[in-house]
């Protein structure tokens, strides 16, 4: 038996995944306007939400007939350049993940600059 009927994930679309999109970047967006100074806010801590859009762009330009293989042969690089195009569009995402949560702790979290110092000099 087929799950979801007409409120299948066809039916809904790609509107879940914009919404959640569209919030992020208004939230982003917003945080900007209201400290402009950058002392308030490093307006630099975008660049990972700017690298994971560029990310979201990469992976869902390729679909998973090109990435089996099913719909095309020729092309750019054919079967081989959908993978690799996918490949690097899932690099980018998980760099910006990881450099986002560095921003987190080494911004947020830790404010004291004798952290890391100390956790490797073994003294904490």
């Amino acid at each position: 038996m087929r799950r979801g009927g007409a409120w299948g994930r066809a039916a809904r679309g790609p509107f879940p995944t914009l919404a959640k999109f569209f919030t992020g970047w208004w939230i982003m967006i917003d945080a900007a306007v209201v400290y402009p100074k950058p002392e308030q806010l490093n307006h630099a801590f975008h660049t990972c939400g700017v690298f994971s859009t560029l990310a979201f762009f990469m992976i869902n330009a390729v679909s998973n007939a090109q990435v089996r293989g099913d719909s095309y042969e020729s092309g750019c690089l054919g079967r081989t350049g959908a993978r690799v195009w996918l490949f690097i569009g899932f690099m980018l995402m998980f760099g910006s993940l990881i450099a986002s949560m560095w921003i987190l702790f080494g911004a947020y979290v830790t404010q004291s600059k004798y952290v890391l110092l100390l956790y490797f000099v073994g003294q904490i």
